[in-house]
């Protein structure tokens, strides 16, 4: 089994996809949103117009539109989802139908390892509605002599305290609401299969956190108003088990940015799982 580097600039059939309010409503209580936030968990509330998480486009679609099929051969079970990243170009409508074209944007050779780089765009009516990036860690797939990539620290917070923290507990049962959004991996719903992962216990789904830190950004830094988020982007640290609370916390670093981390548990327990979190924003 070996990685193709030339693969880097292939792209992906384009692919039709759809989604429709209920779709929205099931993302939006998958990532933890309930009677507080109604216009994002209910279509029909007095006055209440409904609206879209600016991380859905993770979901949309789910597999769809992937360019991955071109990059060669590797063991998907070595594959761990490194960095994920969105950016909006137009607001994200509560009905929608899209083209997705995805394409192998980078290929890095970590030497036992390989990192690979990839972007879905998703157009509505020709214009860009939204774009999805992410990175991926494969072991045993480097040794080709390619280019390492970049590395080191990235949107480091400051050592003061935060301007905005948030904290959410995740429910015991999280996974089995987040998974009818697309993403079906046992690791996240069975016992024996989370054991063949080296885990006591399923754990929770790195996107399914992602979207717990997106609500905690939009409300804390874009008052709530989907319009005004931008770009987010982060990497994952170490894995989430459900039932376990998140906290999340941000550090405005100038007009129209902030830095942000993700970490579970508490005290002297709590550990890193999402850092190289940024945030633009209006």
């Amino acid at each position: 089994m070996a990685l193709n580097p030339d693969a880097v600039g292939s792209t992906s059939d384009p692919v039709d996809v759809s989604w429709d309010s209920r779709d929205v409503l099931l993302y939006a209580v998958g990532i933890g949103a309930g009677h507080e936030e109604l216009a994002f968990t209910t279509e029909n509330t007095n006055g209440i117009d409904q609206l879209v998480f600016p991380t859905f486009p993770v979901v949309v679609g789910w597999g769809a539109g992937s360019a991955m099929g071109k990059v060669g051969s590797f063991d998907p079970t070595q594959l761990v989802h490194g960095k994920q990243a969105v950016t909006i170009h137009q607001p994200i409508p509560v009905e929608g139908a899209v083209t997705l074209t995805g394409e192998i944007t980078g290929m890095f050779d970590k030497g036992k390892a390989a990192v690979v780089d990839s972007a879905t765009t998703a157009t509505l009516d020709g214009q860009a509605l939204f774009t999805t990036t992410s990175s991926v860690f494969i072991r045993g797939a480097g040794g080709w002599g390619g280019e390492r990539g970049s590395s080191g620290p990235q949107n480091v917070p400051s050592d003061q305290a935060a301007d905005h923290e948030v904290s959410y507990k995740t429910s015991r049962d999280q996974a089995f609401v987040y998974r009818l959004s697309g993403d079906r991996n046992p690791l996240h719903t069975d016992p024996g299969f989370a054991a063949m992962g080296g885990f006591d216990t399923p754990i929770l789904h790195g996107l399914c956190t992602y979207g717990f830190t997106g609500r905690a950004l939009l409300h804390s830094v874009c008052g709530g108003d989907p319009m005004r988020f931008h770009h987010i982007e982060g990497r994952f640290a170490s894995p989430v088990f459900p039932g376990e609370a998140l906290t999340i916390r941000m550090w405005s670093i100038g007009a129209g940015e902030a830095v942000f981390t993700t970490s579970a548990g508490a005290g002297d327990a709590e550990r890193l799982v999402i850092d190289q979190g940024l945030l633009r924003h209006s």
